[in-house]
């Protein structure tokens, strides 16, 4: 169940950011693995910009979201830009 908890988390991240950058289309399975790979992303980059101050699991469900939306708008900005047509 753990895992269906973050499909879902990435994929809602995943179609928020999607609405935030305006590119409509991704499709589901590109929202989630973005989301995921936003979380991910927006983490790390968090972590470093705090001084590895921020963990997850220190702070809440909205700023958790918060940081993964981040995350997830920078992924998907890098994967507009490197899969233009």
């Amino acid at each position: 169940m753990f895992i269906l908890g973050w499909i879902f988390f990435g994929a809602l991240t995943g179609w928020i950011a999607s609405m935030l950058v305006g590119k409509s289309g991704q499709g589901c399975i590109v929202n989630i693995a973005l989301g995921l790979v936003g979380a991910v992303v927006g983490g790390f980059l968090f972590r470093e910009l705090t001084g590895y101050r921020f963990i997850y699991e220190f702070h809440s469900m909205m700023v958790q979201a918060i940081v993964a939306i981040l995350g997830a708008v920078i992924v998907l900005l890098g994967w507009n830009a490197i899969s233009r047509r």
